[in-house]
């Protein structure tokens, strides 16, 4: 979600800059670039040995109240995603939304959404492991009654496409706030704005795209 379909890394950010501030410690853009797709309580952890004097639960409340306020003001829509989940939704393809980000955040997203775009939500208050770790795309899966192999993940931060590999599903990496490395078995795109539902059905069926116009080597 955050990053991948919404440009809510900057919201992130900003609500990391403010809690480390006013409890008098020091955060910087390269150290919440770190944060980018982890778990919440472990980016938690990090906001602390900072400088934050909370427990970790307490400080995922902070940032998630922070980022949900913003998101209720404005959902800053990624080029394309709307577009794509409206079109998926179109042709009957039921999607999972899979996000380290908690449930009381993914609804407002969704909500704002393309109507029906997500048949069930996959939350990090939702699982006991989260990205990398396989378990939310596993679960996302059962969820949907499918083999992870038949699905296609889509995502944009290193920790999230590990979890998706993991998993067994096509995926494909889109650029957000990091780069997307060049991965055996990885799909990658610049812009949700070049995938529609052929690249999806290409994905699925075992191609693996680049669409970024790069050519680097396979890590």
């Amino acid at each position: 979600m955050d990053g991948t379909l919404v440009d809510t890394e900057p919201y992130w950010i900003r609500a990391e800059h403010e809690l480390v501030e006013a409890h008098g410690g020091r955060w910087s853009h390269e150290k919440a670039l770190q944060l980018v797709g982890k778990p919440l309580l472990t980016s938690a952890e990090v906001l602390r040995d900072a400088g934050v004097d909370l427990e970790p639960p307490a400080i995922v409340d902070r940032l998630l109240a922070r980022v949900t306020t913003q998101v209720r003001t404005r959902v800053p829509w990624q080029p394309g995603a709307r577009e794509l989940l409206a079109a998926l939704s179109d042709a009957g393809v039921p999607c999972a939304l899979v996000t380290m980000s908690y449930a009381v955040l993914a609804e407002e997203v969704v909500a704002r959404g393309p109507d029906g775009a997500f048949a069930t939500l996959v939350t990090g208050d939702q699982v006991t492991r989260g990205k990398p770790d396989p378990e939310p795309y596993l679960l996302a899966a059962e969820r949907l009654g499918v083999d992870p192999r038949r699905c296609v993940a889509i995502e944009d931060s290193p920790t999230g496409i590990a979890s998706a590999l993991a998993a067994g599903a096509r995926t494909l990496g889109v650029e957000a706030v990091l780069p997307v490395p060049h991965l055996a078995g990885l799909s990658r795109a610049s812009s949700l704005a070049a995938v529609d539902l052929g690249t999806i059905a290409r994905i699925g069926a075992g191609e693996v795209l680049d669409l970024t116009g790069r050519r680097d080597e396979v890590a």
